[in-house]
């Protein structure tokens, strides 16, 4: 079964229709400007006062349970990472269900996109102790709708086979089916005996922002929409596949790791299986989006904005022996984090 959220459009829904929806559930009036996204309909309200919010029209498609879900994450963890906060409606509830979806108001994070900064080390280590730090806030909290199916999660890599026609690259298309392959027959059941919690499963360039004078500072984590419970180090690969450096992938990944270990340390069938899972997030990138893509041409910029970097990711990591890669992803476990 394909995942219903990916196979719609965002919603549709006129700038002055969401600017009453904000002013008769939040009393929140101002200039809307839209942002983009995958599958919901978001926009940066300003208002007279210069005060910034998020105005998210959630996809008619989510499941209420799922919206809930992701409502309360980031009101377990506030306070505790740089996230978002929910703001009430006047109502007094954090979600106001809509004929065109379910609406939320949230803060507005400034900062810089991670993906407009320049890599390091430093920041590197950085986005490893923030993710780490998110997932330690997120250990104890549990939700209904934790389990839902997500194609996004790497456990779900088997669900990816009847999509790789979309991939026009034979010899890529060949390299996907294998690994799925090998991952269905040995690596899943593997995950099976790791810790599993409830994890943000996107932490990529393009959710997280820095600091405008120190680019090593996270000051904002977004969008909880991949949420799911997952073994625990499928969400450090899914964050170093969009770390890997192709010129060095081994060493330009030693500081998350080493970051992420020094809050949150990891076991050694973990860092076994490292290698596998971030190939794993990399090909299943390019399935999705490429099979996104095709569905939705007027938003392909958005939809493949990571494909570059996965399929140089991919490459990079092909030429790996793995048993090497898993050695020193152990190592880095030792290492000081910068």
């Amino acid at each position: 079964m394909i995942d219903a959220l990916l196979t719609l459009p965002p919603p549709a829904l006129q700038t002055g229709d969401l600017a009453r929806l904000a002013a008769l559930h939040y009393g929140v009036t101002g200039t809307l400007t839209p942002l983009t996204s995958e599958r919901d309909l978001n926009h940066r309200l300003t208002t007279a006062s210069g005060e910034s919010f998020v105005l998210k029209l959630s996809n008619p498609a989510e499941p209420a349970a799922m919206t809930a879900f992701q409502t309360a994450a980031l009101q377990h963890v506030a306070g505790r990472s740089p996230t978002p906060r929910v703001i009430p409606a006047l109502s007094g509830q954090p979600v106001t269900p809509t004929p065109h979806g379910a609406l939320r108001l949230l803060t507005w994070a400034d900062g810089t996109p991670l993906h407009a900064t320049t890599p390091s080390a430093a920041q590197r280590g950085a986005v490893g102790r923030a993710l780490a730090t998110l997932t330690a806030a997120l250990a104890d909290f549990t939700h209904p709708a934790a389990d839902h199916i997500l194609l996004w999660d790497i456990k779900q890599v088997p669900r990816l086979a009847p999509l790789l026609a979309a991939l026009p690259n034979a010899a890529l298309r060949d390299q996907a089916s294998a690994f799925i392959q090998r991952f269905t027959a040995d690596i899943a059941p593997q995950l099976t005996t790791l810790p599993t919690q409830i994890v943000h499963a996107d932490f990529n360039p393009h959710n997280l922002l820095t600091a405008p004078d120190d680019p090593t500072k996270i000051t904002g984590i977004l969008d909880f929409g991949d949420m799911v419970r997952t073994p625990r180090i499928c969400d450090l690969a899914i964050a170093a596949a969009y770390q890997i450096d192709p010129a060095d992938p081994l060493q330009s990944l030693a500081p998350l790791i080493a970051g992420y270990h020094a809050i949150l340390p990891l076991t050694q069938p973990e860092t076994a299986l490292l290698h596998d899972l971030i190939t794993a997030r990399m090909i299943a990138t390019l399935v999705i989006t490429g099979w996104r893509a095709a569905r939705y041409p007027a938003n392909a910029a958005y939809i493949l904005r990571n494909a570059a970097t996965a399929r140089a990711g991919l490459a990079a990591f092909a030429a790996l022996d793995p048993t090497r890669a898993s050695a020193q992803f152990a190592d880095a476990c030792e290492r000081v984090p910068p």
